[in-house]
């Protein structure tokens, strides 16, 4: 990286997309809040009903709507309130992550997490770790 790639990425404020589902992400993200832990003000959450309605599509329009970085968050393995929807969650972020592979995209700028409703600490811990390695990366670069 070069010094001015640099200095810029210092300034940079990445978008960040996070498709929360309904029942243990949201909530959780929830629970950070009314907790008021801290986590930064980049994040821009979607609600959906569960992790496995998460279309690919959804995605790939975020990142090209301009998301810098985009995070599906879903109930932990076995806790889903449809029974197996992250487990299908989990296997369309696996073919997802192969098509950014195909489109030469970072996959650093997208992540499955699974978070619960009484785990706005790891929320919070979450969206800000995220957020930092989107700033080291610096802006999605996206030849259209």
């Amino acid at each position: 990286m070069t010094q001015a790639e640099t200095i810029n990425n210092e300034n940079f404020e990445p978008t960040i997309i996070v498709f929360a589902c309904n029942w243990c992400s949201y909530a959780g993200a929830d629970l950070a809040g009314v907790s008021r832990l801290p986590y930064p003000s980049n994040i821009r959450i979607v609600r959906v009903m569960c992790s496995g309605r998460v279309d690919p599509a959804f995605v790939l329009k975020a990142f090209l709507k301009g998301a810098d970085g985009v995070i599906v968050a879903g109930c932990h393995p076995g806790d889903c309130h449809y029974l197996e929807g992250n487990l299908r969650a989990k296997e369309r972020i696996e073919k997802m992550v192969e098509a950014l592979k195909l489109l030469s995209w970072e996959i650093e700028r997208f992540q499955l997490e699974w978070i619960s409703a009484s785990e706005g600490k790891r929320f919070a811990h979450i969206m800000t770790e995220f957020t930092q390695k989107i700033k080291e990366l610096g802006p999605l670069k996206i030849n259209k």
